[in-house]
């Protein structure tokens, strides 16, 4: 939707579509001024019940695995989700193949999981406070190690390293 507005020295008039046109007596501008005037927002698509019902299903059954674990088991996954992460940022950065909805499916995994860590910790009546004293020191405690992923693929190229040298001794 566009508006139009043409003005002089003594008066000035404005037109928009279906709305009337306005005069006033007094003005600085002498032009034409043209400007876009948004129409209110879309409405977002939503997606249909059928597949909200379906997510939530699959969100409650992840939380109910994450809930059976123990907190030290949390824990570690945590460390290893983080370390997924910045494997998939440095494959992007280095402009890898990768998928970029594990992304988003990582932080999310990665929040259910320290929010039902928190949930324990108000069971047991950890305050907010002491929450974050302890999660300080959680973090200082954490021994760097490579992420899985990492693991995976140098077991693979010792493997192959193996296979490589046997065929050559042979």
């Amino acid at each position: 939707m566009l508006t139009l507005s043409i003005a002089s020295s003594t008066s000035a008039i404005t037109a928009t579509p279906k709305t009337t046109f306005t005069s006033s007596t007094k003005s600085s501008f002498n032009g034409i001024r043209i400007a876009h005037v948004l129409p209110s927002p879309a409405v977002r698509a939503t997606t249909t019940p059928r597949q909200s019902v379906v997510m939530m299903a699959k969100k409650e059954e992840e939380l109910k695995e994450i809930r059976a674990k123990t907190t030290e088991e949390i824990n570690d996954e945590i460390v290893d989700l983080k370390g997924e992460l910045f494997m998939l940022r440095l494959q992007r950065s280095a402009r890898n193949e990768f998928k970029s909805s594990e992304f988003r499916r990582m932080r999310k995994r990665v929040a259910r999981m320290l929010t039902v860590k928190r949930e324990r910790e108000i069971d047991d009546g950890v305050g907010k406070r002491q929450s974050r004293k302890l999660d300080r020191q959680w973090r200082k405690s954490i021994v760097p190690r490579p992420p899985p992923s990492l693991l995976k693929l140098q077991e693979e190229e010792a493997a192959e390293e193996a296979k490589e040298s046997a065929s050559a001794s042979t």
